[in-house]
């Protein structure tokens, strides 16, 4: 084919274009022979035939989503009344007016000391400490229908978390409960450190990725507005939470799949293996997540959630939390694999599919241990408080690994490890079939018996100097079709410009030797 002759060809005679090539040849030519990074050139364009097909699959896939969110969209919540429990309960804003020193006796809190060893008791039993110092802070409440009220709260020395004048706090309020022990401390402010932290990254992420961090970041901006906006209302107005976590999610995909990479055929590649993926894990997800026998409802916040939304399905809630969380790292790996294919296609146009396959496979296979790694080690690092009580009690190993929170993290890895390791291969595969089926004939190119396309205008190039009158030349070239083509050719010349136009039945030209050849439109004409 005319792409592996030109790339044959040593470097000198690289810049020259196809030898006797039209315009439309040095384009083509021109336009393989750079690279395509993964984050910087657009893929190259696909055939029709190709977008067509794939659209006939992606296309019916994005208006079943689009018509999931219409059905599962949820309606306004109607307006209850605050239950009071956990996060369920009206919060102020106020600040630290005062703090000192008092007695924990004088306070009435009840601070316990280990009693010494080889006292006149358990050395493990403990007793009150007479002359233990706490911290009483007063507190204003800053917002809401009590704005100015004050209240106290008692430091124990053995608290965590420590008050000073000025800091600002987020406090609680019972309506039901005694005056003086309405409000209480329940977080403190801290608005400002994470919002330094998010224009950091932001900045980060511009900096570097530029216009694709930009893209990267309105992606990111849209996966919360859907998760915010639709998947956690949506469950908590009583839809099944993997129904709502399948459409929610493939939402998300296609919508940072495309705002990232752009519309074509390489990010239609990426977006297929993610949803296979996606597909393969809502089914190992629903398999095992029913064999292991798991609710869902395994620490106070499930278990809140239970009591409030009775209705609420905890396993499916579970599952759909396995089908969110796998989703921004299938996105990678899918997004880089098919990225490969393309970089291996362009770097070797004449490679057969399976060569791409193995080519890309191996770099997925580094992918594949970085990314499972990674999901293993964040959810051990989520589980890190859980997994030192175990190891404070001196639970087996199997006890640990078998109880249901502990399991319900296992699950939750593996499962998505899983679909992690098969989009590797699927979204290869798939993308080496794609692009071994859209193979771009260069122009020119068409097969031939062995004779030439016929006549062919070329225009006339300036010589370098003065000519005579009518020039006789014959000539032979290469053309495009399944062996040499040779022929005889005539040209004419006229004027002093030495210029020179001619037809021939070659389709390629042997570049000028000596001032006195010009390339014609297939012979080789020497002027006499």
């Amino acid at each position: 084919m005319q792409f592996s002759a030109y790339a044959n060809r040593p470097a000198s005679r690289r810049g020259r274009g196809p030898r006797g090539g039209s315009c439309d040849d040095l384009a083509v030519t021109h336009s393989h022979g750079h690279s395509h990074d993964h984050g910087g050139a657009p893929a190259p364009p696909a055939s029709h035939r190709l977008r067509t097909v794939i659209a006939a699959v992606l296309v019916p896939f994005a208006l079943a989503v689009l018509a999931g969110l219409i059905a599962l969209w949820p309606g306004d919540e109607p307006a209850g009344e605050r239950s009071g429990i956990g996060f369920d309960q009206e919060r102020q804003r106020a600040k630290v007016t005062k703090v000192e020193e008092v007695k924990c006796a004088d306070v009435g809190a009840q601070i316990q000391e280990q009693g010494p060893p080889g006292g006149g008791g358990d050395a493990d039993e403990p007793r009150p400490d007479e002359d233990a110092v706490c911290e009483q802070a007063t507190i204003e409440v800053t917002s809401g229908k009590h704005a100015g009220r004050t209240f106290t709260e008692v430091v124990a020395p053995d608290a965590s978390r420590r008050y000073d004048v000025g800091q600002e706090l987020v406090v609680s309020y019972s309506p039901k409960a005694p005056r003086e022990l309405q409000y209480a401390v329940s977080d403190v402010v801290r608005t400002v450190p994470m919002a330094a932290l998010a224009l950091v990254f932001a900045g980060a992420v511009v900096v570097v990725g530029r216009l694709r961090g930009l893209a990267a970041l309105a992606a990111l901006a849209v996966s919360f507005a859907i998760l915010i906006l639709f998947i956690l209302p949506a469950i908590l107005d009583g839809s099944n939470p993997l129904v709502v976590a399948v459409v929610g999610g493939s939402a998300i995909m296609l919508i940072a799949l495309y705002l990232c990479h752009g519309f074509n055929v390489r990010t239609s590649v990426a977006a297929l293996g993610t949803l296979a993926s996606l597909l393969l894990i809502g089914l190992l997800g629903s398999l095992f997540i029913g064999w292991s026998e798991l609710t869902g409802n395994t620490d106070d916040f499930t278990g809140l959630i239970h009591t409030q939304y009775p209705d609420i399905d905890m396993s499916g809630l579970l599952l759909a939390g396995v089908l969110i969380g796998s989703l921004g790292v299938l996105d990678d790996v899918t997004v880089t694999q098919a990225s490969a294919v393309w970089e291996l296609r362009q770097a070797d146009p004449s490679a057969p599919w399976r060569k791409l396959y193995a080519s890309a496979m191996r770099i997925g296979r580094d992918h594949i241990a970085s990314v499972v790694n990674t999901l293993v080690l964040a959810y051990a690092g989520a589980a890190l408080p859980l997994l030192l009580l175990f190891t404070i009690a001196d639970q087996g190993v199997g006890t640990v690994a078998t109880s249901e929170f502990v399991a319900e993290e296992i699950v939750r890895t593996l499962v998505g490890s899983i679909g992690l390791v098969a989009s590797v291969p699927l979204t290869t595969g798939l993308a080496a079939l794609v692009v071994s089926a859209d193979r771009h004939r260069g122009p020119g190119t068409k097969p031939g018996p062995g004779a030439g396309p016929g006549p062919r205008p070329v225009p006339a190039e300036p010589g370098p100097g003065p000519g005579p009158g009518p020039g006789h030349g014959s000539g032979s070239g290469q053309g495009p079709g399944q062996g040499p083509w040779s022929g005889p050719g005539s040209g004419t010349g006229q004027g002093p410009g030495g210029s020179w136009a001619g037809t021939g039945s070659g389709a390629a030209a042997a570049p000028p030797e000596g001032p006195s050849r010009r390339r014609g439109g297939g012979g080789r004409r020497r002027r006499r």
